[in-house]
């Protein structure tokens, strides 16, 4: 059968709140989800395909959902089972089904060409039952991740933003921390241009932490005389690797050159310089997330910051992820249909509070094993087996009888 023959692409609606807004329904775009929306535009399971953009998704959502314009929903046109079709549309090349137009769109006549090789029913939901165990396991795994980001994310706040510790020594009160942390921190405050911060902290621009390096590059598709195959890191990568610590990046092929000037080490971060998703989604690229990554390089679309070191990297990430979601990073975008980052401004811009170097060094000691345990997770191994089974139970290459022990096992 095609694709034409089993459901309609339907398209998603405006809506330029989901950044602020704290409905209960995920908003959807052109690379996943983007925000949050008070009414849902579609009720039942479905596969949200992106429409516009060089680099389109396809994202499985059991929940009622809201897409906007940038793309498309699935509509059954008979019973089909959601996951099963999500599966199998990962087995296509969504970004090489393009109109023709100035920005890549995902044409629909020629989605409905493609090829599909449906089995029954019964089967589908086999299918999608052993590899949906697999992605199961990888989202648990995130939001145990995403629980650990989160006490890092309080730490920060609490030394770094609500200055804790410093105050409760001014009220001769414990901060509840170990003496070689608590003595780290003074015991009164100053004036400043950000109003009072920690006697003998300075003041200073995100710049001071680190500069912007060399730019990315995209690569070629096919391989060349003395090419290197690579990873090529997107902006909604960035994002995809530090929720669950997995990302799906493209496999390109480069100069030796060109990776040699774009090697990465963990003075590194990495920020999403455009896209209505990702703009603005920082990364920092420690040690055991490049070993995990093996030969990798980041694409012209994300902007890269070398600090002077991996403490500073950390506290920049960290600043970078709480504007990101707060909202105040759109400060330094520019563009309404395409949005790009304005690297320049942000670091020029954005004042913060600068801490003793060895405050820096005590923060990054107890980050990097949060980032440790997400790099060197089940996550990475739970999605090479799902992406190795995927093709061959969709093909029905491997039958589902032979791989249902995935589902016990995870």
């Amino acid at each position: 059968m095609t694709w034409g023959d089993l459901a309609t692409l339907e398209y998603g609606k405006a809506f330029r709140g989901y950044r602020s807004s704290s409905g209960c329904f995920r908003v959807y775009g052109t690379n996943g989800p983007i925000g949050w929306h008070t009414q849902a535009l579609y009720d039942k399971p479905s596969v949200v395909i992106g429409r516009k953009g060089a680099y389109r998704g396809v994202y499985y959502t059991a929940e009622p959902f809201f897409v906007i314009d940038t793309a498309f929903y699935l509509k059954p046109k008979s019973k089909l089972d959601m996951r099963w079709a999500y599966y199998e549309l990962l087995t296509h090349d969504i970004n090489g089904i393009d109109s023709g137009s100035a920005i890549p769109s995902t044409s629909r006549d020629a989605f409905y060409c493609l090829p599909v090789c449906v089995p029954p029913l019964e089967a589908q939901h086999a299918i999608a039952q052993i590899l949906g165990a697999l992605d199961d396991k990888i989202e648990l795994n995130r939001r145990i991740y995403e629980t650990l980001e989160a006490m890092a994310r309080s730490i920060f706040k609490s030394w770094f933003v609500d200055f804790d510790p410093v105050r409760a020594k001014a009220e001769n009160c414990d901060p509840d921390l170990p003496k070689h942390i608590t003595d780290l921190f003074p015991d009164s405050f100053e004036d400043s241009k950000l109003g009072e911060i920690p006697k003998g902290w300075g003041v200073g621009t995100l710049g001071m932490l680190g500069e912007l390096a060399i730019g990315g590059d995209w690569g070629e598709d096919e391989a060349f005389a003395g090419a290197v195959e690579a990873s090529c890191l997107r902006g909604v990568d960035l994002e995809h690797l530090r929720q669950s610590g997995h990302a799906s990046a493209p496999r390109r092929w480069f100069k030796p050159s060109s990776l040699k000037r774009r090697a990465m080490d963990d003075r590194d971060v990495l920020v999403a310089g455009s896209g209505a998703g990702p703009t603005g989604r920082p990364l920092w690229m420690c040690d055991d997330l490049l070993k995990a990554l093996g030969p990798c390089v980041y694409s012209n679309f994300c902007k890269r910051i070398r600090c002077g070191t991996a403490a500073k990297a950390v506290y920049l990430d960290a600043w970078l992820h709480r504007m990101r979601v707060s909202g105040e990073i759109w400060e330094h975008v520019n563009g309404t249909s395409v949005p790009n980052l304005d690297a320049n401004s942000l670091l020029a811009g954005k004042q913060i509070p600068l801490p003793p170097v060895s405050l820096l060094d005590r923060y990054h000691d107890f980050v990097r094993p949060i980032w440790q345990e997400q790099y060197a997770g089940q996550n990475r191994t739970l999605a090479a087996l799902r992406d190795a089974l995927l093709p061959k139970l969709i093909s029905g290459e491997l039958q589902v009888k032979d791989t249902a022990w995935i589902v016990e096992s995870v």
